[in-house]
């Protein structure tokens, strides 16, 4: 019975990551980080995604904080923004919010004000759903670990 619940979760985090895949929100970069991940670092890919959600907030913060000051025009500050968020979300695989940044991108080397805001509440957007489904991925691949480790006395 416990080794069916552990082939279950692994069977939905599978699931999961087909859907993700088939959706385009990932790319074959998240299955290279998995495979930097062993017995030594069992929370690897988990360590660089919360990494990447910490700086992503950041970054998030920082041009929706350029975009609402009436006086901006600082584009190439943004690019900035956009070129570490875009960086970063490649490096773990996250391609629909690397191509939104490139979008995004393109509507600030134009000095596109209205384009960039419509371009951050796409990219809000896209890194919200993401987070939420790593978060239920990373809870599957909790409770999987869980199930797989508890053992049972046996019983005589």
């Amino acid at each position: 019975m416990l080794g069916w619940g552990v082939e279950r979760l692994r069977a939905d985090m599978n699931r999961l990551l087909a859907l993700l895949f088939h959706q385009g929100v990932l790319d074959e970069q998240f299955l290279q980080l998995q495979q930097l991940q062993d017995e030594s670092s069992p929370n690897f890919v988990y360590d660089v995604v919360n990494i990447y959600f910490n700086e992503s907030e950041k970054l998030l913060r920082n041009l929706r904080t350029l975009l609402m000051d009436r006086e901006f025009s600082d584009y190439k500050k943004m690019g900035i923004h956009l070129n570490q968020f875009m960086g970063s979300s490649s490096s773990i695989g996250a391609k629909r919010v690397s191509n939104v940044c490139v979008a995004f991108r393109a509507a600030s080397e134009q000095n596109n004000r209205s384009g960039c805001l419509r371009a951050l509440e796409l990219l809000e957007h896209e890194y919200c759903y993401l987070k939420n489904k790593l978060h239920e991925f990373f809870q599957m691949e909790q409770q999987r670990a869980l199930a797989a480790g508890v053992r049972y006395p046996m019983q005589n």
